[in-house]
């Protein structure tokens, strides 16, 4: 609609302001340093909501960080969107990799450079400037309620907390989030599912101290040199896991669910040039959009162990340690999961160590139907701004709390994504570009508008 156009254009420039100053709070949910950062983002975005008009805006403590909660009631009649986000971030180390400041936004090149840019301030924050646009020009189709929390990047451990507690509170129609990617701009897309998580952690001890390794090493098993074994024995030959049911419960593609998932624009060539690498990896006889989307997989976060300072130290360790993420697809458990890894790393430890398994948290696997009124809606939202039809993806993250918005709240869930996949969320150099930004800003009233439309 244009006043809405009128109404961006107008305030395109404060819109901007307002999302650098809150990527300048550095609002690292993983750090205890940051815990004061944390509540500042929290109450800004609480003071942003209620500046863009919602009747009432609420900080909302947990055990860890606040849940940020506002709502604007225009008609109980009028089917409720509920919007969720998160304004906590992932920290910014390795620092020296960064060309600016994390937490100093600059824009170069029309993309703005800082932590938290795309995941998920920046996208999060698309909603609050889109809400202001449509209660600004007075033209709310639907109820809002939103619901930003501060512990999306550590898990969500107190998320389900939240939602018992407040299953009225949060009553609504469906849920729509941005915190998801689109193909290009050129080619719009809408992830219409999103793989599970079982993140763990391992240890493996040897010895009751560390040792000299001259002295000891070739008679006491080194569990650096152990953990690395068990950890390259968990694929085969053609990179498929080998934890013993691990594939038990995989729902397969249909052949022409995997050709239409293939139509999708993907250059390989290009794909690799950009990472810089000679050649893709993954499981035999699956596609990269298809190992990225729909397949499982399991790969090690983290390792560590013995000496990593500068200089030499000849030491055999006593401790190894690593974390180790296993990505699900749909009909995979989580906890299912976990239990089968434990069971088996433990099984595969050799003799002279030990093993201690400790699962973080897990999310479930999640598939919005494409058939479905609410993903409809997104999808003519998408045709009106990009003029076309948008492409259904499977996104290769996970969003664990979506599977939770379904069992407790009893709500399925739009992913209205405007990210790339190489704004380098997660790693140095975080970026999203402005015009992905402001793009997001028009296109979410029209979703509103036709999503009232199918509740009409």
């Amino acid at each position: 609609m244009q006043v809405w156009k009128d109404y961006l254009e107008t305030n395109k420039d404060r819109f901007l302001d307002e999302l650098l100053e809150l990527l300048r709070i550095p609002s690292v949910s993983a750090d205890s340093k940051y815990k004061e950062d944390v509540a500042r983002c929290a109450e800004a975005v609480k003071q942003h909501m209620l500046a863009a008009g919602c009747d009432k805006a609420e900080v909302c403590p947990t055990a860890g960080h606040p849940i940020v909660y506002g709502e604007k009631i225009i008609d109980p009649k009028l089917p409720t969107v509920l919007v969720y986000g998160h304004y906590d971030v992932q920290p910014a180390d390795p620092l020296e990799l960064w060309h600016s400041g994390p937490f100093e936004p600059v824009i170069k090149d029309g993309k703005i450079y800082a932590r938290g840019a795309c995941d998920d301030k920046g996208q999060m924050f698309m909603h609050i400037k889109a809400f202001e646009v449509m209660n600004k020009t007075n033209t709310l189709a639907c109820n809002v309620k939103m619901m930003i929390e501060g512990e999306e990047e550590v898990g969500s451990d107190n998320l389900g907390k939240f939602l018992e507690a407040n299953v009225e509170k949060l009553k609504a129609d469906i849920v729509l989030i941005s915190d998801t990617s689109m193909i290009s701009m050129e080619n719009p897309s809408i992830e219409s599912g999103l793989r599970g998580l079982a993140y763990m952690e391992v240890e493996v001890t040897g010895p009751n101290r560390d040792l000299h390794s001259g002295v000891y090493g070739g008679a006491v098993a080194n569990p650096i040199n152990q953990l690395c074994k068990m950890i390259a024995s968990l694929h085969d030959e053609n990179n498929h896991i080998t934890i013993p049911g691990f594939y038990d419960k995989v729902l397969d593609l249909k052949a022409e669910e995997r050709n239409d998932l293939n139509k999708a624009p993907f250059d390989l060539e290009e794909y690799k040039k950009e990472l810089d690498v000679k050649e893709v990896w993954g499981e035999l006889g699956y596609t990269t959009l298809e190992r990225t989307g729909t397949r499982p997989t399991l790969d090690v976060n983290g390792i560590w162990g013995g000496y990593t300072g500068e200089g030499a130290k000849t030491v055999l360790p006593s401790k190894a340690y690593a974390k180790i993420s296993m990505r699900l697809v749909p009909n995979q458990i989580s906890k299912e999961i976990s239990n089968l890894f434990s069971d088996h790393f433990k099984k595969i430890a050799p003799p002279g160590v030990t093993v201690k398994v400790t699962p973080h948290h897990g999310g479930e696997p999640v598939v919005t139907p494409t058939d479905s009124p609410a993903y409809q809606a997104a999808a003519r939202a998408i045709k009106a701004t990009f003029g076309k039809d948008p492409i259904p993806t499977r996104g290769g993250g996970s969003i664990p709390i979506v599977a939770l918005f379904e069992s407790v709240l009893g709500l399925k869930t739009v992913l209205l994504g405007f990210g790339l996949d190489n704004d380098n969320i997660h790693s140095p150099n975080e970026k999203y570009d402005v015009f992905n930004y402001y793009k997001g800003i028009e296109t979410i009233p029209f979703f509103h508008k036709y999503f009232a439309e199918t509740k009409a």
